[in-house]
């Protein structure tokens, strides 16, 4: 295994996740509920009255954080994706239905859940992690 040192950022990463942690716990003391991505956009997908606009604009922070992260912290977050399209749109399909499936996502389950010490959320990212490993070393060593 190679590490790119030059690509370490442990500052951006420590405060990313005290953000992250931040955003979670703000979200459930003032608003009782998850901070999971997969209901969010779920709940757009079956709108209720009134209950579509903080998503929205909860998703447009999300979307817009890499150009907070350019003007306020003089970086830029670059993305390399070493696949193709259909195996891009073929994981986001196998991430969609595993969330669903799951009933939350990695962020859900791995954020809030864990935190919350919920037996379900830790066999849930137990079972993701040990998928993710299995599937990367299949792509990456055996095929």
């Amino acid at each position: 295994m190679h590490i790119d040192w030059l690509a370490f950022t442990p500052g951006p990463s420590l405060l990313g996740g005290v953000l992250l942690g931040i955003a979670t716990s703000a979200y459930v003391l003032l608003h009782g509920r998850i901070l999971g991505i997969s209901g969010i956009i779920g709940g757009l997908l079956r709108p209720v009255k009134q209950m579509w606009i903080w998503r929205i604009v909860l998703l447009l922070g999300i979307l817009s954080s890499p150009l907070w992260a350019i003007f306020l912290l003089d970086m830029y977050p670059v993305q390399i994706i070493d696949a193709g399209w259909p195996a891009v749109i073929l994981a986001g399909l196998l991430v969609g239905f595993g969330a669903q499936y799951g009933s939350g996502c990695t962020s859900g389950h791995g954020i809030c859940g864990l935190s919350r010490l919920s037996p379900r959320s830790l066999i849930a990212i137990i079972s993701f992690m040990f998928s993710g490993f299995v599937i990367v070393y299949v792509l990456r060593h055996l095929l």
